[in-house]
């Protein structure tokens, strides 16, 4: 992930986003963020499918993961809409 201009989330998660970073470079990174969730939550399925008993403490962890995954995912993407808006302004 890119670090340089720190930005803080509601729930205590900071986002690093690189000042110098295209709006093409932070979409890549928040499909790359998506699909990290994408792939957790089907991890996270074939689990709970093949379980006979469910650790509904490691889901809810699992669930929680997921959400922060998206969370990162949205927040590049506003950064890229944000950065896409300033350039056609000026």
């Amino acid at each position: 992930m890119n670090t340089s201009q720190r930005q803080s989330m509601d729930d205590g998660l900071s986002y690093h986003a690189d000042p110098g970073a295209t709006p093409h470079d932070l979409m890549n990174e928040a499909t790359e963020w998506l699909q990290y969730a994408r792939g957790l939550n089907g991890l996270l399925a074939d689990l709970i499918h093949e379980s006979d008993a469910m650790d509904c403490q490691r889901v809810a962890l699992g669930m929680e993961a997921i959400g922060a995954l998206m969370r990162m995912g949205i927040h590049c993407m506003a950064q890229a809409h944000v950065r896409m808006c300033w350039g056609q302004a000026g």
